[in-house]
């Protein structure tokens, strides 16, 4: 059974702490997760794609948001262990795009661009 919001929320959490401070700096909307799950546009025949999490950055500020109907239809057939290894993996992608953004760099912007390039020619 997949764990509850409140539960999935305790281990982002959890996995917060595990990061340092500094990466913090600059994320004035912090990391937030969501109920709901999260369709990118390039799905292909019907198939979905979800997005687990995504960078934001807005006149409002920057912020990290994580997915939870996404991790839950993607992986609700993992253990915890294994969706906490997920949403960290999650985390660190979004974190990475953060400090990227602070240092003037797009290689993950990049990356994720090319392996959505990918799923769309393979598709």
């Amino acid at each position: 059974m997949f764990p509850t919001y409140d539960e999935v929320y305790q281990l982002m959490n959890t996995l917060l702490d595990e990061i340092p401070e500094p990466f913090f700096k600059e994320l004035s909307g912090g990391v937030i997760l969501l109920e709901g799950d999260k369709h990118s546009p390039y799905e292909l025949d019907g198939r979905p794609l979800y997005i687990m999490g995504e960078y934001v950055r807005s006149s409002l500020g920057k912020q990290i948001i994580l997915y939870y109907g996404s991790f839950n239809a993607v992986y609700s057939h993992l253990s915890v262990e294994k969706l906490r290894d997920k949403l960290r993996k999650t985390l660190i992608h979004e974190f990475v795009h953060h400090l990227e953004g602070m240092a003037g760099k797009r290689d993950l912007e990049k990356q994720d661009e090319t392996q959505l390039n990918h799923y769309i020619k393979k598709g």
